[in-house]
C-alpha cells in the first residue's frame, strides 16, 4: 500500500492523480444530477485528435483512467529501479509521454468501436428552449432578477435565468407580475445577458394539439345491403 501511495504521488503518476480526481467528482456530479455529461461538447472539437464522435467527458474520462494506470505503472518500477539524479528525471519524463501515448492510442481505438452507440445529434442549445411554456421558481421576476424551469423536448429540465419588462419598459398598461409557481412564455434570448425574457401565460387558454382528423366512412352503394 506504501509503494502504491508514493508512487501515485510522485512525478509523473502525481498529474494523471489529480486529474482522476476531478473526473471522479464530475462523474458523481452527474449521478446526482447536477451536471449533464455533454457539457463541455460545445466548447471542445475532439475530432482533430481522431477521438471524436462520442461526448467529450467520454473521451477524456477514459484518457485520464488510460493515462494514470500507464503513469502508475511505470512510477513504480521506476521506484524499484537504481536510477537517480538527471537519470531518472529523464526516465520519468519518458514515462511521462509514453502514458500520454499510450492514453490517446487506447482511447482512439475504443472510440471507434463505441461511436455507434451515441447518436450524431447537436449539442443542445439555449435556443430550443424559445417559445417554451416554463414555471417561475422565484417570488418574483423584474428586469434583473428571475428564475424559472423549463423542460427540454427530450424531457429534461433545467433552470434558466429571466428576465420581464415592467410597465416603464413596454407601452402595455396591463402589467402581471409573476410569483412562484406561475407559468410564463420565453419569447426571446438575451446572448450578452444569457437569459429569457418572458412574458404571462395562462395554460388555461393553450388550446393543446389540433384533433386528429376523422376517418371518412365508407359509404354503401344504393340497392346494396350490409349485414
Amino acid at each position: 500500500m506504501q509503494e502504491f501511495l508514493t508512487a501515485a504521488l510522485s512525478f509523473p503518476a502525481m498529474l494523471f492523480s489529480a486529474a482522476l480526481v476531478v473526473v471522479i467528482a464530475f462523474w458523481l456530479l452527474v449521478l446526482a444530477g447536477a451536471a449533464d455529461h455533454h457539457t463541455f461538447d460545445a466548447d471542445l472539437d475532439t475530432d482533430l485528435a481522431g477521438i471524436g464522435g462520442v461526448p467529450v467527458t467520454v473521451s477524456v474520462s477514459m484518457m485520464v483512467a488510460v493515462g494514470w494506470f500507464t503513469a502508475l505503472t511505470g512510477s513504480v518500477l521506476l521506484h524499484r529501479s537504481d536510477a537517480t539524479g538527471t537519470v531518472r528525471a529523464a526516465l520519468a519524463a519518458g514515462i511521462l509521454a509514453v502514458a500520454l501515448l499510450a492514453a490517446w492510442a487506447v482511447v482512439r481505438l475504443l472510440v471507434r468501436h463505441f461511436r455507434r452507440f451515441f447518436a450524431d445529434e447537436p449539442p443542445p442549445s439555449r435556443q430550443d428552449f424559445l417559445g417554451r411554456v416554463c414555471t417561475i421558481r422565484t417570488g418574483s421576476v423584474g428586469t434583473d432578477f428571475g428564475q424559472a424551469e423549463v423542460a427540454a423536448a427530450d424531457g429534461s429540465t433545467a433552470i434558466v435565468q429571466v428576465r420581464q419588462l415592467t410597465p416603464a419598459d413596454t407601452t402595455f398598461t396591463a402589467f402581471t407580475a409573476f410569483t412562484a409557481g406561475s407559468s410564463g412564455l420565453l419569447y426571446a434570448y438575451d446572448e450578452a445577458g444569457e437569459f429569457f425574457w418572458v412574458s404571462p401565460y395562462d395554460r388555461a387558454l393553450d388550446p393543446g394539439p389540433p384533433p386528429a382528423p376523422e376517418r371518412p366512412q365508407r359509404r354503401t352503394p344504393p340497392g346494396r345491403r350490409t349485414a
